[in-house]
């Protein structure tokens, strides 16, 4: 069971994506179909997955298990991670887009741009604690930004209207913002030319 945590991120208390219990849920079928585990089990663990709140829950469900073939458990490059204070961080250029991305600021800036990053989830869930900074988000048509889980405080959040596309990823972002803000809007163009400033 430590093995299966240190592969969620090295923490239990992450909080679960839909992704997550979808994930958990499909491993517990396979293991019912090959016998693994009883229709009574089944239904007791289907029910706590569906209800689990973080990582660690999820992981005592399938610990006894083997995972299926092809399928990689909840790791850590799922998970990534941005701590600073007083300084500004950017994700950009080929960026592989997470599951799940943390980010903890203070007096600082963060940019996700995302215009040319490599995106191979349909969700993202950002958890936000930022102080007195700014998160900014560079989107491009098929990027829907959530911003409805976050508690503001003193705060903005400055959003355009996404062009209409398929939704080609869904950022759902929670957590607390102290004297910040989020931004979300396109990249700049300067000249028939992309400017990300």
């Amino acid at each position: 069971m430590a093995a299966e945590i240190a592969r969620s991120g090295g923490s239990p208390e992450v909080r679960a994506s839909h992704a997550d219990r979808d994930r958990t849920v499909d491993m517990l079928r396979v293991a019912a179909g090959d016998g693994r585990l009883t229709l009574e089990e089944l239904d007791e663990r289907l029910e706590a997955a569906l209800s689990a709140r973080t990582i660690g829950e999820l992981v005592v469900l399938t610990a006894d298990l083997p995972a299926p073939a092809g399928q990689a458990p909840v790791g850590a490059e799922d998970v990534d991670r941005i701590r600073q204070e007083g300084a500004s961080t950017r994700r950009g250029d080929g960026w592989t887009v997470p599951r799940r991305l943390e980010i903890r600021s203070a007096w600082g800036e963060v940019t996700l741009d995302l215009t040319d990053a490599v995106i191979t989830h349909d969700t993202l869930d950002i958890d936000l604690d930022l102080r007195a900074g700014a998160l900014k988000l560079l989107t491009r048509p098929g990027v829907v930004v959530d911003t409805g889980g976050l508690v503001l405080r003193y705060s903005e959040i400055k959003a355009r209207r996404p062009a209409d596309a398929p939704v080609l990823l869904r950022i759902r972002i929670t957590g607390a913002i102290h004297y910040g803000q989020v931004v979300v809007r396109p990249p700049r163009r300067v000249l028939g030319r992309r400017a990300t400033a």
